[in-house]
């Protein structure tokens, strides 16, 4: 990953991580999806998207729309 992308979401849970990183798929956004989630124990951690910045403000407009 390019140190150019910026971090547009972030969630503990991976149902709703997956579920934006489909719509910004949907709209032909490239997502690269961080998971830091503890493999031990999965309560802990969290799961950053990141796109490149010149899709922010389409992609922040998508997540509104949708009500992510």
């Amino acid at each position: 990953m390019e140190k150019s992308w910026i971090k547009i979401y972030t969630s503990t849970n991976s149902f709703q991580s997956s579920l934006v990183s489909s719509v910004l798929k949907d709209h032909q956004i490239d997502v690269v999806e961080i998971n830091k989630k503890d493999s031990s124990y999965l309560n802990f951690g969290e799961i950053e998207l990141y796109i490149h910045p010149q899709h922010f403000d389409e992609a922040i407009e998508i997540i509104i729309k949708n009500e992510l």
